[in-house]
């Protein structure tokens, strides 16, 4: 399917994610994934903090409010929490965590994981989406969640990146 993967490798998208077993028969499986060269505290520290925002398109998703560039001391999360916070409330809610390892969630009907994985490179951070719609509109909604998740992603990598130097200076 088009934009169904943006970032990952073969064996990112065969590995198994948390959302896997949530959505049986999925019309819809899309993978994102960038390297963020931070240690995998940074990238899960930064993941934390989508609970407060979605970090994408502010002006689209947050009523124009930016997501917090500060890094804030969040406590884990823990299944039941709120997902994100969006159009001024909050959106979906946290299913499942492997604290710094995985985070899943469910969101307007999608269930999603994300993972954070050590590297050769530096530490990956891929998120796995899945749901079951009409099948004439898998392709719109493969496209409509690249183009959000990957500034997502983006910056989360950028903000992690910017803490590892800032500590690296400390």
């Amino acid at each position: 399917m088009i934009g169904d993967q943006w970032g990952v490798s073969d064996a990112e998208v065969r590995r198994r994610y948390g959302c896997d077993d949530l959505v049986s028969a999925p019309t819809l499986e899309a993978w994102r994934g960038v390297t963020v060269h931070a240690e995998p505290t940074a990238v899960w520290a930064r993941l934390r903090q989508v609970r407060l925002a979605p970090y994408s398109y502010d002006l689209l998703d947050n009523l124009g409010r930016r997501s917090p560039r500060e890094l804030r001391d969040l406590p884990e999360p823990r299944p039941g929490d709120p997902f994100t916070r969006a159009l001024g409330r909050h959106q979906g809610r946290i299913l499942a965590v492997d604290p710094g390892r995985e985070l899943t969630a469910t969101i307007m009907g999608a269930h999603l994981s994300y993972a954070v994985e050590p590297g050769e490179r530096g530490t990956r951070l891929l998120l796995k989406v899945v749901t079951r719609t009409r099948a004439w509109l898998a392709p719109a909604l493969s496209l409509g969640d690249l183009l959000m998740a990957r500034k997502q992603l983006l910056t989360l990598k950028a903000l992690a990146e910017q803490d590892a130097r800032r500590a690296g200076r400390g």
